[in-house]
């Protein structure tokens, strides 16, 4: 089983970030001003001996420190968000950073996350931020072009002599198949035998379309959307609606409840008894809780630890044994807004990693 972290590499501020959300706008500013919303919520979090880190300003530093922490305990490597809008890229930072400094030991790939960016955050998805367009063949050209340097990387993942690209959203891009075929082409003319195109399968849906050569679940919203059952969508769809308009009501005067929790036992127990077919990826994750993002509009897992994730992986491991890409991805290394990292803070320590260990070792 090679285990693959998601990586958000929205630990430095950008232009874009300081005009949409404040100067100085990163990850750390949602994560430090959360409240607890019900008593026990573990919030704020606190990085381990409060490592805010800043992938700018010692970007060489910490994905090295990262890349031997994954390394020691047993994480196979990082899939790293790209943001790319026809020719523009945002939150480059650290993948520019980690192709200029080979020595940092780190397996990693690219998922290209082609969305529009919208101030959902803030309840606000009707205003574009800025537009995710495909473009024609010499749009996707100067694309290829732009990972031509990271396809090349001795650290990039492959399968066989094809460079892993993930895209979360295959579903979104009308011309997918054109440019698929484009990519391939390409691909093969610089050496390669192709590119291997994962698509993600999320609660939004998935792609049935050809030339896509693999599928990894977008954790936990999958399995929310489509693994609870009817009963256990019901449930959680009442609840959500009776704390909804008890907020509506009372929330000025009274104060404002958390309006969407779920189980994370149910959670984890659907992903570890589904099905995976040859070309499917089953995703995990440690925890979830993005009120830090959201308030009290966010959504807890609750009942998640590390007990119940490092289970959860022994079960995947067995599922995807004998294959030749044998990958499982974990969301996330550092989606410290939602909650979903494994690296170590204060409360939990390094429990997520070890457990990682325990199974790989």
């Amino acid at each position: 089983m090679k285990v693959v972290c998601m990586y958000l590499p929205q630990y430095h501020s950008f232009p874009e970030n300081d005009e949409w959300w404040g100067k100085d706008y990163t990850e750390w500013v949602a994560v430090k001003r959360a409240k607890p919303l019900f008593p026990g919520h573990d919030q704020p979090r606190v990085p381990l001996g409060g490592d805010y880190y800043d992938l700018d300003k010692d970007g060489v530093a910490t994905l090295t420190r990262q890349a031997a922490l994954a390394r020691k305990y047993g994480v196979y490597g990082f899939c790293i968000y790209q943001y790319y809008f026809g020719g523009k890229t945002l939150m480059e930072k650290p993948l520019r950073t980690l192709l200029a400094h080979p020595e940092i030991d780190i397996n990693y790939n690219i998922c290209w996350a082609n969305e529009t960016w919208t101030r959902t955050w803030y309840g606000l998805s009707d205003q574009v931020l800025i537009a995710q367009e495909y473009g024609s063949r010499s749009d996707w050209r100067k694309l290829f072009e732009y990972l031509l340097p990271f396809f090349r990387d001795r650290r990039y993942i492959k399968v066989g002599n094809r460079p892993v690209w993930q895209i979360y959203k295959t579903f979104d891009i009308p011309c997918f198949e054109e440019m698929a075929e484009a990519f391939d082409e390409w691909a093969k003319a610089e050496g390669f035998d192709g590119v291997y195109i994962i698509s993600g399968k999320t609660a939004a849906g998935s792609d049935s379309r050809g030339h896509i050569d693999g599928y990894y679940y977008f954790e936990p919203g999958y399995t929310l959307k489509y693994g609870l059952g009817l009963a256990g969508k019901a449930a959680y769809d009442t609840g959500t609606l009776m704390r909804t308009v008890r907020n509506d009501l009372l929330g000025k005067r009274c104060g404002y409840v958390l309006e969407r929790a779920v189980s994370g036992k149910r959670i984890m127990d659907s992903i570890t008894s589904r099905d995976y077919a040859e070309n499917e990826f089953p995703g995990i994750l440690p925890d979830w809780d993005n009120t830090p993002r959201r308030g009290h509009k966010g959504l807890v897992y609750k009942g998640m630890n590390p007990q119940m994730f490092e289970q959860s992986l022994r079960v995947l491991k067995e599922k995807v044994a004998g294959r030749e890409a044998d990958f499982v991805y974990v969301n996330a290394w550092n989606e410290w807004g939602e909650g979903a990292y494994i690296e170590p803070d204060e409360s939990r320590g390094y429990a997520y990693l070890e457990a990682i260990k325990r199974v790989t070792d």
